[in-house]
């Protein structure tokens, strides 16, 4: 990466686009539980490691892999609505928000215009983060659409389209992620990317340009608090 956690820290972006799913909101683990009850709900068991290669996948395309992944190519269309089916259900029923999430995007959207990038459909992104009062701190939440032909992540489309409706350059703009699908997206779309959660295996984790264990680490809130007004960073 060009940059290191030291050079991040002394950088103001122009603006912060969030991924919503164990980013902001702890709902990770009902994705697994809801791929788990559609499994069952057609009389399947998940393969080993199958968690792992779903995670940060857009849910049309956790669907199809559910069904390849079980042989059975032809359940793609019922196991895709068996998992928003239960994913819905669950995510209604309990909606969390990740530790430091709330009070990062308090202090961030004091200052600057702050988007998300999901792969999540509009209804659960807006819905989770309005039960969790953090929706009107947004100016904008992207995701996939076959209308605009915005392709989910890994694509770029998602981190160039928040970009470009918060008004800034992708390279002046921070995307914050927990996975290495959504890491991915944000760096082909030319944005800075500060990862989150559990550190991946491997380097997977210098694929961002810094990681974070949680978004109420002290130095990132830190950061918050002292960012500066957008445009006060000189060009990298």
């Amino acid at each position: 990466m060009s940059t290191t956690a030291h050079d991040l820290l002394d950088w103001s972006p122009e603006a912060v686009v969030f991924d919503c799913d164990g980013t902001l909101m702890d709902s990770e683990r009902h994705w697994q539980e809801a791929r788990n009850r559609a499994f069952r709900e057609f009389g399947l068991q998940p393969p080993p490691g199958f968690a792992e290669q779903a995670t940060g996948l857009y849910y049309e395309d956790c669907g199809r892999l559910m069904a390849q992944s079980v042989r059975k190519p032809e359940l793609a269309e019922g196991l895709t609505a068996a998992l928003l089916d239960h994913f819905l259900e669950l995510v209604t029923d309990d909606p969390v928000t990740m530790p430091g999430a709330t009070r990062l995007v308090r202090l961030l959207s004091a200052r600057l215009p702050l988007a998300v990038a999901s792969n999540c459909p509009r209804v659960v992104v807006e819905g989770s983060l309005g039960r969790a009062g953090l929706l009107t701190r947004f100016q904008h939440i992207v995701v996939p659409d076959t209308g605009d032909r915005l392709r989910p992540k890994p694509h770029p489309d998602l981190y160039a389209q928040a970009a470009r409706l918060c008004g800034v350059r992708p390279h002046r703009a921070l995307a914050v992620e927990d996975s290495l699908t959504g890491v991915e997206a944000a760096r082909r779309a030319g944005l800075r990317v500060l990862g989150v959660g559990p550190r991946p295996p491997g380097d997977g984790a210098t694929r961002a340009d810094w990681w974070l264990p949680a978004l109420d680490a002290p130095e990132l809130l830190a950061w918050a608090d002292a960012c500066d007004t957008p445009g006060a960073a000189p060009e990298p």
